[in-house]
């Protein structure tokens, strides 16, 4: 529209001027009186004039307007529009003609001029357009905040803009030309180059990656790189990089990674485990670490139903009752569970959970998950710990305390101070309560105490003081306490301890009573000592006499100048019984006890003493041996009795021989009966066994039977002689276990006639399985002899009664066996019962009174007794006590 109108415009102006210049033409014609021809060449190239310069609209209106004048003004005739000449009709047409085909044609020429400009004027506006373009191009390329490279096949650089040059602290003519794998890391330029031949094998394609370039000044740059390889003018390939600074994103994803590595670090460390759990979505999260303490692989799907699968049985309970509570009420919650794990391990979990809505408007929990285990088992042992430091105080009576001297009040005490002081355990206790319980006596000691803490006078203190118990009593209480320094300097508190003494302080006391009853002791047994015939004596390592009581040299006990001397250089029979001291010396070097050693010495009046010692070693703590303590006796008179008891029994051992032979002198009828029996019958025995014999078919088996009389026989006669010998022969005492019963067995063989030729009926009874005494048999036989020849004697003038002796035995249950033998005969006299055993006394004519005695005193040898038993009835009962063989005494 803006065109018509200027179209229209610019061809009205051109018809105005044209038609102004065709009047002053015409004019000037008429003026001239130009001919019609020339005026229309005149009109013509007016019009081709204004053809050249208007439109072609107006060139045909100005074309129309000149002919309208020419036939007009100059054709005839003239000032009328009708042609009358004939001439001037052609040229009319011709100049119609040329001014229309002029016109035109000026106007095809206009045109294409106009069109020709117009082209020339739009190739011009595309040149300052693409030159424009090329500068803002240029500008952006320069400008751009983003580094771009251009680079040839061979990874050269052709271009760097400004800026990228810049960003890497180069001057673009240093990039230029240069290998662009000389701006990266050594260990990345492999992977740039096949970066950059993948873009040049794949022409007109993107790729990106990450790399991390290299400064000017070393520093690091972390770029993205778009590359895209495109073929340039010539056909050859270039690669354009663009590279965009990603250094502070990827330092924000390194930081990002190492918080998240951290995080898992941390987790790790403080075996906290983080979880997710989305209520609507049931979509849940568990951190690496949650897994770790749930000892669940990674790879399992993590839900709530695998937490109460893993739960303690005791815990399972309340652990669902958690999970339902929070999908009804989605609320923060706290709870701690065991974890009963595939290995039998529990693990305590402490699990803190906070809700929160997600972007969706969803609830979702996010929790921490803490394994507790270490704390509870650390908080197990303190609390084990302490109920055992309760029960040290308790026991030990110690309780520990600290008290603030400004406030005049318990910081903290124990309950064993509680106790001490009779105090409740949650009581408030003031200073006036305190004091109230302590004696007052001990009071100030104590505020002393205080007011040199304050002081700081002294930092440590240890006092005893007396605490009035509600019963009366007095508790002592030993104190030791410290002071504690604040952060201002001042002395702020004092800590310290207090135990109970008092069993101590009676301990004390019963130790000194003791102490002094030791002294009294030692001084009654240091008399005991001095005045007693004992000596002690005590000897070195080297066994040499270090010390003897003071009271032997005074007695004159002992020969002088012992001190020093070892024992066996103050004897005088180490040569007469060497070994004797052999072992004696063997028993000292091993350090063992020794009892009863007896020796031969001489005292200061250079006489011969015997003496008994007995000692034991001593040694030092460390069990080193110090020597040898112990005790002597002077056994002189003791060893000379011995010796006459001795020279006494050789004697009494020849009288009873002498009564044995007396008394076998009075068996001598009875023992040849004996003999005489088996001898007649051997005889007998054999005159039958000659008989059997001499028959014509001789018996040979009577003869056996007689043959074995015979040897019977003579066995029987044979051990008769043998017990006759053996009680007629002289010799030392044999102890030797014995049966009682087969020993009575024996006297009763000998004394058999005996009893038959005095019309004696013996009565035994034994009893059976008597235990073994020890002792000599023919000792034995001779005290029972004696008993049952005084019983058959005592009998010999009874004549009213059945003669009847009764030898029986026993056990007391005592530890020994009793014989007794017991007649019907005259008895005894009240008057001789005790005298009865006596020596030389007897009630017989002619008796000598030594049998029974040495009947005794063979008893009393066997550590026995012998002693005369009241009875009912006539007569008399001897009985005989011998102890069991020691090995059988329980």
């Amino acid at each position: 529209m803006h065109n018509q109108i200027s179209n229209f415009k610019r061809s009205a102006t051109q018809f105005a001027f044209g038609s102004i210049t065709l009047a002053v033409v015409t004019l000037a014609s008429f003026y001239l009186q130009t001919h019609f021809a020339a005026m229309a060449l005149v009109y013509l190239l007016v019009i081709l004039l204004f053809s050249l310069i208007g439109s072609s609209v107006a060139s045909y209106a100005l074309s129309v307007l000149a002919i309208a004048a020419l036939a007009y003004c100059f054709a005839p005739p003239a000032f009328s529009l009708r042609i009358d000449d004939p001439q001037a009709l052609p040229v009319v047409v011709a100049f119609l003609t040329v001014s229309i085909v002029g016109t035109h044609l000026i106007g095809r020429v206009r045109q294409e001029r106009e069109a020709a400009h117009e082209a020339a004027a739009q190739l011009r506006r595309g040149a300052a357009d693409l030159k424009d373009r090329e500068k803002r191009w240029h500008a952006i390329f320069e400008h751009n905040p983003a580094m771009y490279f251009m680079l040839d096949e061979a990874g050269t650089v052709l271009n760097v803009n400004s800026f990228g040059a810049t960003q890497l602290g180069y001057a673009r003519d240093e990039l230029i030309g240069q290998s662009v794998l000389g701006i990266f890391l050594e260990e990345d330029r492999a992977f740039v180059h096949k970066c950059v031949r993948t873009c040049l094998e794949n022409i007109g394609q993107s790729r990106t990656w990450d790399v991390q370039k290299i400064r000017k000044d070393g520093s690091v740059l972390w770029v993205r790189e778009n590359a895209k390889a495109m073929l340039w003018a010539d056909d050859q390939p270039i690669v354009l990089i663009a590279c965009e600074d990603v250094t502070e994103r990827k330092r924000t994803e390194l930081a990002l990674q190492r918080s998240e590595a951290h995080l898992a670090q941390a987790q790790e460390l403080s075996h906290t485990g983080s979880f997710g759990w989305n209520v609507a979505t049931g979509e849940v999260f568990w951190s690496k670490e949650n897994f770790r303490i749930f000892q669940l692989d990674p790879q399992t799907a993590p839900g709530p139903e695998l937490v109460v699968e893993r739960t303690h049985p005791d815990d399972k309970a309340s652990v669902q009752e958690i999970i339902d509570r929070a999908m009804r009420d989605p609320r923060d919650f706290e709870h701690e569970y065991r974890l009963l794990l595939p290995d039998g391990s529990v693990k305590h979990i402490h699990a803190r959970v906070r809700a929160t809505r997600t972007a969706t408007g969803d609830i979702e929990f996010v929790g921490a998950a803490t394994d507790i285990t270490a704390a509870r088992q650390v908080e197990q042992q303190l609390r084990r710990s302490e109920a055992y430091l309760a029960e040290a105080q308790r026991l030990s009576h110690t309780g520990s305390w600290s008290w603030d001297l400004y406030s005049l009040d318990f910081v903290y005490r124990s309950a064993e101070v509680d106790r001490l002081f009779g105090f409740e355990p949650q009581e408030t206790v003031s200073i006036e309560t305190i004091r109230s319980r302590v004696h007052p006596d001990d009071l100030p000691r104590l505020q002393e105490v205080q007011r040199q803490a304050i002081e700081g006078k002294e930092e440590r203190f240890e006092y005893d003081f007396r605490i009035l118990l509600a019963d009366g009593g007095i508790r002592r209480i030993h104190s030791v306490a410290h002071v504690v320094v604040g952060s201002d300097g001042n002395v702020r508190e004092l800590i310290g301890t207090h135990m109970d003494v008092t069993e101590q302080y009676a301990a004390r006391e019963r130790l000194e009573n003791t102490l002094a009853a030791l002294r009294e002791s030692e001084q009654r047994f240091r008399d005991y000592a001095e005045t007693a015939s004992d000596w002690l004596w005590e000897t070195g390592p080297d066994h040499q006499v270090t010390h003897l009581s003071e009271h032997t040299s005074a007695a004159g006990i002992l020969a002088t100048g012992l001190i020093g001397l070892p024992r066996w250089d103050i004897a005088c029979d180490v040569e007469e019984e060497p070994e004797k001291w052999r072992q004696h010396r063997a028993t000292l070097e091993a350090h063992l006890p020794f009892r009863d050693l007896v020796y031969r010495t001489v005292n200061r009046m250079r006489s011969p003493i015997y003496v008994r010692t007995s000692g034991k070693p001593f040694f030092d703590l460390n069990g080193n041996f110090l020597g040898y303590r112990g005790v002597s006796t002077d056994i002189t008179a003791l060893i000379r009795g011995d010796q006459t008891e001795q020279e006494l029994r050789k004697a009494q051992a020849e009288l009873a021989h002498v009564t044995r032979v007396t008394t076998l002198g009075e068996l001598t009828t009875s023992i040849a009966h004996e003999i005489n029996q088996p001898l007649a019958a051997i005889i007998s025995n054999a005159d039958a066994c000659l008989g059997w014999m001499g028959r014509q078919t001789p018996d040979l088996s009577a003869a056996r039977c007689s043959v074995e009389w015979i040897i019977e026989d003579a066995i029987r006669a044979s051990e008769v002689i043998r017990r006759i010998r053996a009680l007629a022969k002289k010799g030392e005492i044999e102890m030797v276990p014995l049966d009682i019963n087969d020993v009575v067995k024996d006297v009763i063989a000998l004394v058999a006639r005996e009893l038959v030729n005095h019309r004696v009926t013996l009565k035994t009874k034994l009893t059976e399985a008597l235990p073994a005494i020890l002792g000599d048999r023919i000792q034995l036989q001779q005290v029972i002899i004696n008993l049952v020849m005084n019983g058959i004697e005592a009998m010999d003038a009874v004549t009213d009664r059945t003669r009847e002796l009764v030898i029986q035995s026993s056990e007391d249950g005592t530890g020994y066996v009793q014989v007794t033998v017991t007649d019907c005969g005259v008895g005894i006299a009240e008057d001789d019962t005790d005298r009865v055993l006596d020596p030389f006394f007897t009630t017989k004519s002619s008796g000598l009174g030594m049998g029974l005695s040495i009947c005794r005193s063979i008893v009393e040898a066997h550590a026995g007794r012998l002693s005369v038993v009241r009875k009912q009835g006539p007569g008399a009962s001897f009985r005989f006590d011998l102890p069991l063989h020691k090995e059988l005494v329980p």
